[in-house]
């Protein structure tokens, strides 16, 4: 995500930092880099031109042109800049002061309505919400069906009422939601391949039957300005309350995270971030700023840390290491919660400053699970010890982990030189992507 633009950006920053002093005529050319920089990311010309006005008309103030260093001035105010036009703060549900708080996604047919629902549904259940689903996409087939599924999979019930219109679904599930306590009511929508009449005054019918709190527009990021489009349509009809973009986690040039806001008004309140249910986050403005301008995002990450890490066992983990008797059971425990917080590029992105030392690493998602197979096939004892294992027990194990014995061998050789760094480093983490006194890259064995 971003990933154009920030290089972008940051090479323009980079000309910057080469100069002493700043002159109008300097920033005039580093805006002119901005402002395309902006437009090949598919932002709307309009933020586009509003954005470098703002950005220009504080760059060459005196407090910049005669600061000590200017560069970093212009960074602040590219960053500030950036946190307004994606609204400032984080925006929140509005939570009903009597429940359920009733909230209705609309959207086009694709957008991911039904499985944001669930996505949706499993966060406010972290929050300690009672969330309940109603099937009101009567039209696609096994539309229901779906959001039954998922409802399943995430322990979350679904009210479905076949034979009915979708407004008179929705108005008896607000009846059904407050006889059994539901606190939080999520209504999954009927869409179209294009935004017509008959949709919108389905729509418009569901929302004067159950006056819902928030009316969220599911929308896809990699559509580009078609979606700030279709945000636009709909919240003239509807009067949206936010937005939820979904794959930002794809090869998506950003253009509608960055237009959506100022073109409607209305802020982004999640992102789709993965396939997986738990891949749903809300969306901070100031943190998705540093993202873009290659800042990292450290907070995300100890959010996201926090959530798939148990406090005891990483306590009991830090003994293991400091002792040094971290062994590949320990490791493999590692990387299962690890796998909880995400793609592990997504994660290494949000550290500070790594972004730049990612271009000449290569992080296999495949080798990862080419790791567990290896370590899963082998015994207790050599997972704990594996010293052990010789010429016939690689045969045995690259043949139950359907890798191959070289496999086998360069895991316990990688396995082995990241016992030796914990030495070194007693207490860090397992493994790093420093390079090693001969120059090669040590460290994790899915990590090139």
């Amino acid at each position: 995500m971003f990933q154009g633009l920030s290089e972008k950006l940051q090479e323009t920053f980079k000309k910057l930092r080469g100069k002493g002093k700043l002159n109008e005529a300097d920033v005039n050319a580093a805006m002119r880099d901005v402002r395309m920089a902006l437009l090949e990311a598919d932002v709307n010309f309009k933020v586009v031109k509003d954005f470098v006005a703002k950005v220009k008309e504080r760059a060459v103030g005196a407090e910049v042109l005669e600061s000590l260093s200017p560069a970093q001035q212009v960074v602040k105010i590219v960053h500030e800049e950036l946190i307004a036009l994606m609204g400032g703060a984080e925006s929140k549900i509005q939570i009903s002061p009597k429940p359920p708080t009733i909230i209705m996604l609309v959207g086009l047919q694709g957008a991911g309505k039904t499985t944001h629902a669930a996505k949706l549904a499993s966060l406010l259940k972290k929050q300690g919400k009672h969330p309940l689903m109603v099937a009101c996409d009567i039209y696609r087939p096994a539309a229901v069906k779906q959001l039954e599924v998922l409802g399943e999979q995430i322990k979350v019930p679904v009210f479905a009422q076949a034979g009915r219109a979708a407004a008179e679904i929705a108005r008896a599930a607000v009846e059904y939601a407050f006889k059994q306590g539901a606190d939080v009511l999520i209504i999954d929508t009927a869409g179209r391949l294009h935004i017509n009449e008959e949709l919108m005054g389905e729509l418009q019918e569901i929302k004067a039957q159950v006056q819902p709190q928030e009316i969220l527009l599911v929308v896809d990021a990699m559509t580009g300005q078609d979606a700030v489009n279709v945000a636009e349509t709909f919240h003239a009809r509807l009067g949206l309350d936010g937005v939820i973009l979904t794959k930002l986690d794809g090869d998506t040039r950003g253009g509608a995270a960055l237009s959506v806001r100022a073109v409607t008004g209305c802020p982004i309140k999640f992102a789709g971030v993965g396939e997986k249910i738990e891949a749903l986050e809300a969306f901070y403005p100031d943190r998705m700023a540093s993202r873009i301008l290659g800042m990292g995002d450290v907070l995300t990450l100890i959010e996201k840390a926090q959530e798939a890490f148990d406090e005891k066992k990483a306590q009991e983990m830090q003994q293991k290491l400091r002792k040094q008797e971290f062994s590949l059971e320990d490791f493999l425990e590692q990387m299962q919660q690890l796998k909880k917080m995400g793609p592990l590029s997504s994660i290494m992105e949000m550290i500070p400053g790594i972004g730049k030392q990612l271009k000449d690493v290569t992080i296999d998602e495949k080798d990862m699970a080419h790791v567990e197979a290896i370590i899963r096939s082998m015994t207790s004892d050599e997972r704990r010890k594996p010293s052990i294992i010789k010429d016939s027990r690689k045969r045995r194990i690259a043949k139950g982990s359907g890798t191959s014995i070289q496999e086998v061998g360069r895991l316990l050789k990688q396995f082995e030189q990241m016992q030796k760094m914990m030495k070194q480093f007693a207490g860090g983490l397992p493994g790093g992507l420093g390079k090693g006194k001969k120059g090669k890259r040590a460290g994790l064995p899915f990590v090139r």
